[in-house]
């Protein structure tokens, strides 16, 4: 029997409401500890032009703690979106950027920007975001390129160009990191591949800010017809969509998020393959409901996750990368085990 998908209004409200006291809880835990009423009291300072108060706690919330908080929740929200599209689009559920080697593209051009002082600015700024966009761009096309050879299109054959083509690129990334000759860079390259927050200020916020919520635009806009790629390239046509057409806007769209999230954020493994998963066992596999609980739920996750990479040792930081591996590697053998269970 059909388990029922649970409404999404009520599950969305709940869900903000966790995401809220997440994000609270991350910038009040921390080695020094900040009460939560302190915290909002300094975001409404701050936001209505109040003169902040003598001490650190307004530096601590305000400049360190809240901006990476909301990075978190940005990225997050951003891979669930990506996720869920990547899935839908080539109708495989191990489909995520990963995979389909956009975000190791996206990860050599950020490492070339670096290593070679190719970014304009240094650090993880807009240099760095266009490297990063420009390296899962041409990732993409050179996927799609392949995946569309000889004509037609074969969503296995994208998944295996794209796995292919992303250890190739892997290994040249390794290459440059290899070649840098200083060694705190190297060190700061390699921490930053698997995953960090840590270099999160309000500036870095701009992008994904105005990436995440576009791209969820697009992507909602295109619910019905996402829908219908499930039913087969074939169906779709005779619904009277344009299926190159769209798998190309929605795949640049979803490089381009890709990029922006490996620039300021590293390289996140799991989130986008583990989160659309777990949210279509709760309402189902409609992407009107889906892409929505996918990008909250996604930033729920991370939030939590960075928390726990901050404070789960004293005296140094996790990865993001490294803890999200450690959950979305059991959690998907768990629903392997379920769904091949009811399907006996």
């Amino acid at each position: 029997m059909a388990r029922r998908p649970l409404p999404t209004v009520p599950l969305l409200c709940l869900l903000g409401i966790a995401l809220l006291a997440a994000l609270t809880a991350a910038v009040s835990r921390g080695s020094t500890p900040i009460p939560p009423q302190e915290v909002w009291a300094v975001v409404w300072r701050r936001t209505t032009g109040e003169p902040p108060r003598p001490g650190t706690e307004d530096l601590i919330v305000w400049q360190l703690r809240l901006p990476r908080a909301l990075l978190a929740a940005l990225v997050g929200a951003g891979l669930g979106l990506v996720g869920t599209a990547a899935q839908a689009l080539v109708r495989n559920p191990l489909a995520d950027p990963y995979f389909l080697g956009v975000s190791q593209g996206a990860s050599l051009g950020a490492v070339a920007a670096l290593v070679l002082g190719l970014g304009a600015g240094g650090g993880l700024g807009l240099g760095l975001s266009g490297a990063a966009f420009a390296g899962a761009l041409a990732t993409f096309l050179l996927v799609w390129a392949i995946a569309r050879r000889g004509g037609g299109f074969a969503p296995l054959r994208l998944v295996l160009a794209g796995v292919a083509v992303g250890q190739f690129l892997s290994g040249f990334t390794s290459y440059l990191v290899l070649r840098s000759g200083d060694e705190q860079q190297t060190h700061g390259v390699l921490f930053w591949l698997m995953g960090s927050l840590g270099g999160a200020t309000w500036p870095l916020l701009a992008a994904p800010a105005l990436a995440v919520p576009a791209v969820w635009l697009l992507l909602q806009a295109r619910a019905r017809r996402l829908n219908a790629l499930l039913m087969g390239d074939e169906s779709a046509a005779g619904l009277g969509i344009d299926v190159v057409r769209l798998r190309r806007e929605l795949f640049t769209a979803t490089s381009l998020l890709t990029g922006v999230l490996v620039a300021v954020s590293g390289a996140i493994g799991f989130v986008a393959l583990m989160v659309p998963h777990v949210c279509r066992l709760v309402v189902g596999g409609d992407h009107r409901r889906l892409l929505p609980v996918a990008a909250v739920f996604g930033a729920l996750l991370l939030v939590v996750v960075d928390l726990v990479c901050r404070t789960a040792m004293d005296t140094r930081e996790l990865p993001v990368g490294v803890v999200t591996s450690l959950l979305g590697a059991p959690t998907l053998l768990y629903l392997l085990d379920r769904r091949q269970g009811s399907a006996r």
